[in-house]
């Protein structure tokens, strides 16, 4: 192996802080092992990758490219323009930072960069974080140099000789006393009540969201403090439902920034069963309860969510019976001391602490770098 200098690296793709938050986390942890890699990110206009890339420190660039509308609509007449702006716009990209490698998260920003990327020999590497593969990176595997894995059997959707499983890369989150301490300090809760968070993803889930609202003075009522993620498109419609209603145990808010403490107070969590939170869940050792969204692609959530229950490490409540069994679950759990110590136990021992430097390592074994 040659002794490398730097790398120029370009990480794509976007759309939900599923994606991102892998992204960010594969940028940190090449920065840690070279401070003088340079990383370009590339997103889609208009999506939170557009802001949340440049608030974790790195620059961004955007394409104007959106996802095709499943039925006939005049939709995808621009989707197709768009698409051909963004290849345009992609080559200008590549020819003017000059990668040594691309590496493509998923979503639609993506396809345009790493199909050009391929065209022009640059080698591609894919992170896949679910246990059905997303289109686009279906589409991208047969050009790729490795496909990073989260799950077993996923020669169906890759070229088996290209696959590694790693397990998906989370954002550098430590359980600690001091982080605990500085949690409730920081989202003005008590230390001697249990704390509830509930997290819907990035986007926010309608389904928990109703059932939250519809029983949140009770779950207050009963001792429990709740920080509760509702989603940025969920949000000013649930503070304004909520505008007469004082509680000093509930903190909502559409986006949780310092998530690292969320999950140090967390006694129970309430979660979309996505990849990413999935991976976070089984880091941080926290006991959950998984509400699978009903509408993501071959129902990969309760799969994911099954992965867990199966090994005793969280507590599924399907999507349809969420509203009327979800608070049941929450009170059942949240003061069952002996029960949430096993979840937090069996979570844990599913845990990939690795994965993030596991993937790092297949980007410098294809560059024929080495440390």
């Amino acid at each position: 192996m040659k002794q490398h200098n730097k790398i120029k690296a370009i990480i794509s793709g976007g759309g939900t802080g599923g994606h991102i938050f892998p992204a960010i986390s594969i940028a940190n942890e090449l920065m840690k092992r070279n401070p003088e890699t340079e990383i370009l990110f590339v997103g889609a206009l208009g999506r939170m990758e557009m802001e949340r890339v440049p608030a974790a420190g790195y620059r961004i660039e955007g394409l104007p490219v959106s996802g095709f509308q499943r039925r006939l609509t005049l939709k995808n007449i621009s989707v197709v323009i768009n698409l051909f702006k963004s290849l345009k716009i992609a080559d200008n990209i590549l020819n003017d930072f000059k990668p040594q490698i691309v590496i493509g998260v998923g979503g639609y920003a993506s396809g345009p960069l790493l199909r050009r990327a391929s065209r022009k020999g640059i080698p591609t590497l894919l992170q896949e974080q679910n246990s059905y593969a997303g289109v686009t990176n279906k589409l991208l595997a047969k050009k790729a140099k490795r496909i990073c894995v989260a799950y077993k059997d996923m020669e169906k959707y890759f070229p088996p000789e290209k696959i590694v499983l790693t397990g998906n890369p989370v954002r550098d989150i430590r359980i600690s006393e001091n982080l605990r301490s500085e949690g409730l300090t920081h989202f003005g809760f008590n230390a001697q009540k249990p704390v509830l968070v509930v997290m819907g993803g990035s986007l926010g889930a309608r389904t928990i969201n109703m059932a939250m609202l519809k029983n949140i003075t009770e779950i207050c009522g009963s001792g429990i403090q709740v920080l509760w993620q509702t989603g940025k498109y969920y949000f000013d419609d649930i503070r304004n439902k909520l505008a007469d209603i004082k509680i000093p145990e509930l903190k909502v808010t559409d986006f949780i920034t310092r998530m690292d403490l969320a999950y140090n107070i967390a006694d129970l969590l309430v979660s979309r069963a996505g990849a990413i939170s999935i991976s976070e869940i089984c880091l941080t050792g926290r006991a959950a309860i998984l509400v699978p969204s009903p509408n993501v692609a071959e129902d990969h959530q309760t799969k994911n969510a099954m992965a867990l229950v199966r090994e005793s490490a969280a507590i599924m409540v399907r999507d349809n019976e969420a509203e009327n069994h979800l608070m049941e679950k929450i009170q059942e759990l949240i003061h069952d001391k002996e029960k949430l110590s096993d979840l937090k136990f069996n979570s844990l021992k599913m845990a990939k602490p690795d994965a993030t430097s596991h993937i790092v390592d297949e980007i410098y074994n294809i560059l024929g770098f080495k440390e």
